[in-house]
């Protein structure tokens, strides 16, 4: 039984390395890569198969749970096969990042009882995720309309995507140690009641930030993920709608306040409000990704055969609208379900642990994944403003793709036996 057991969970792992095999041979034998994907990818890939297998026999030995490597392998192979496809030069640089992300993973796994503990150090943390937030304000450059890079050379650095993990572990941390007062409000200010300012005061800093990258940074994808896991967290803490109320009050005002004063949000919001009026212009990625889906219908063009090019930028920011063209409907669903099955592991997890610093952290880490899929996902259909963040473990990043692979090690390490997780 144990044998079979042990064969069940490495088959498994055929479903992801199977889709990434036949993809780069569909790509090879056609030359869809107009000849710039070459072998030369393959010590890369095979590191990558060898750490998978490492990393799948470390999960089930120190009793993890594995379903989660599952999803994100499945993701990580449709977004490799999509990248190969979509950008070919920028194939092995992928496959690298998610080598050193797997690493990422391994090093959390190693040091979980040190990371875990992190929580602790929670007024560190929010200062530290502060700082990091504000690092492009004063030494950002602009790529892609947005101020929320830092540049080295040849390396870049989205620090956004690192200042959601500090953020997670700060509000777990800040929230599991004062959900009793933030739960008894003292003041009251015209329909809330308020804690006291120095329990407020952190929360108002998050939101402060997020409309600071919007407005400043143009940053609107990251501005919704960070306020969005901040009033979720809350409410989950200390399950008082006031402060969702009192959030969404907050960031309405500053929005009609930031229209009025700031050309390009009203440029943002013009686009999404009518594409149709300027389609070849500010609306250009938005309108040719409409098209994609329209294209795609039910079942997809097949892969390989649509038109994606058209979109600028397609393997970052539009890397679904591709999928849709392609794989259609049914393909993108599936793609969808592989993010909900991820999250509803995320949180079950996150309900079998010891102590609510841990609760609030795996469920923050659910929440973090969940909010960015929603919010790039909405963009590029239109259901909300286009936003430029990633769809996670799929569109090209590093680091998106590290920061995603330290926050799934976050979660493994929390579903470990001695941390009172359940496993797979």
């Amino acid at each position: 039984m144990i044998l079979y057991m042990g064969q069940k969970n490495y088959a498994l792992l055929l479903a992801p390395l199977g889709i990434l095999l036949c993809g780069l041979t569909m790509l090879s034998a056609k030359d869809y890569a107009t000849g710039q994907l070459d072998f030369a990818y393959w010590p890369y890939l095979l590191t990558l198969i060898v750490a998978v297998g490492l990393i799948q026999a470390i999960l089930r030995r120190i009793g993890a749970d594995t379903w989660l490597f599952y999803c994100v392998l499945l993701l990580l192979s449709v977004g490799l096969v999509m990248i190969a496809r979509l950008a070919p030069d920028l194939f092995i640089p992928q496959l690298r990042w998610a080598i050193i992300g797997l690493l990422m993973f391994l090093l959390v796994l190693r040091f979980d009882q040190v990371i875990l503990k992190l929580t602790s150090y929670q007024y560190i943390l929010g200062l530290a995720c502060l700082t990091v937030l504000g690092l492009p304000l004063f030494f950002g450059t602009e790529i892609g309309g947005s101020l929320n890079w830092l540049v080295f050379g040849s390396f870049q650095v989205q620090p956004s995507e690192f200042g959601k993990i500090l953020l997670v572990f700060f509000l777990a941390g800040f929230l599991s140690d004062h959900a009793s007062v933030l739960k008894l409000p003292r003041y009251k200010l015209l329909f809330w009641r308020l804690p006291p300012p120095r329990f407020l005061a952190p929360l108002l800093s998050i939101w402060g930030m997020a409309l600071v990258m919007f407005v400043v940074q143009r940053d609107l994808g990251s501005a919704l993920l960070f306020f969005g896991i901040a009033v979720l967290m809350t409410y989950i803490a200390t399950g008082m709608m006031s402060y969702v109320a009192m959030a969404f009050g907050f960031f309405a005002m500053s929005g009609i306040l930031s229209y009025n004063l700031f050309n390009h949000v009203r440029v943002r919001l013009a686009i999404w409000l009518d594409p149709w009026a300027d389609p070849t212009g500010m609306a250009y990625q938005v309108v040719q990704s409409l098209f994609a889906f329209g294209s795609g219908g039910v079942w997809g063009v097949g892969f390989g055969q649509g038109s994606p090019r058209f979109i600028p930028e397609v393997h970052t920011d539009f890397i679904f609208s591709a999928i849709a063209e392609e794989l259609g409907l049914i393909g993108s669903w599936l793609l969808l379900l592989v993010y909900a099955l991820f999250f509803f592991r995320a949180v079950k997890i996150a309900l079998a642990c010891r102590g609510e610093d841990k609760i609030l952290l795996g469920l923050g880490v659910g929440i973090a994944f969940f909010l960015q899929t929603f919010i790039i996902v909405a963009g590029v259909t239109k259901f909300l403003p286009l936003t430029g963040i990633t769809l996670p473990f799929v569109s090209y990043g590093g680091s998106s793709m590290v920061s995603g692979f330290i926050l799934l090690g976050i979660l493994a390490a929390l579903s470990r036996r001695k941390n009172g997780g359940e496993t797979a």
